[in-house]
């Protein structure tokens, strides 16, 4: 096996949009020994068939980034994977994510079935009861559509491109944004 997969019985596929894929990876790369399989960045949500980068940046194909993350349901539940997807995000971002603008870096969550997209629902509404963000919760739930894979070198960027990977991450606002919405607990952090 490779790309860091492990063994597995059952698989189920869950897909997120949330902002630039080099850092929607890490956060599901963490999750491995407690029941994901692997991960994947692409595009999804869009109309033209298999996108290149660029066009997807230039907001031309109405695709966004996201990230496919394939996992053992008997290891680790869908809500869990609702957790860390929240804990890497800011929800209330509607027209893009931190420094990103633009449809193509919307906040989505992906349902492939019934049970994914209540379980979907039920922890927006949670999140949004919370009272953690001061603002309403714009994140997305939509069918899943097809998926289509990155170029390679946008494949596990944070580990190809460490110190650049880094720099975008806290350049962007992201890093100091999740460390002020959930302190310095490592799920969230996923440095």
């Amino acid at each position: 096996m490779g790309n860091g997969e492990v063994a597995v019985g059952q698989q189920e596929t869950a897909t997120f949009g949330g902002g630039c894929f080099w850092c929607m990876q890490p956060p599901f790369d963490s999750l491995k020994e407690r029941g994901v399989i692997a991960t994947r960045v692409g595009y999804a949500g869009g109309t033209v068939p298999n996108p290149t980068y660029e066009e997807v940046c230039g907001g031309r194909t109405g695709h966004l980034e996201a990230v496919e993350v394939t996992f053992d349901p008997s290891r680790i539940a869908y809500p869990e994977l609702l957790d860390a997807f929240w804990r890497s995000i800011d929800p209330t971002q509607a027209d893009g994510q931190f420094a990103d603008r633009g449809t193509q870096y919307r906040t989505v969550i992906f349902y492939h079935n019934e049970p994914q997209q209540q379980q979907a629902i039920v922890s927006k509404e949670a999140l949004a009861r919370s009272g953690k963000f001061d603002k309403p919760i714009a994140t997305q739930i939509v069918p899943a559509t097809e998926f289509y894979p990155a170029e390679e070198h946008h494949q596990d960027y944070y580990k190809k491109n460490v110190l650049h990977y880094q720099m975008y991450k806290v350049g962007s606002g992201r890093a100091g944004f999740l460390k002020a919405m959930w302190g310095d607990d490592e799920s969230a952090s996923h440095e």
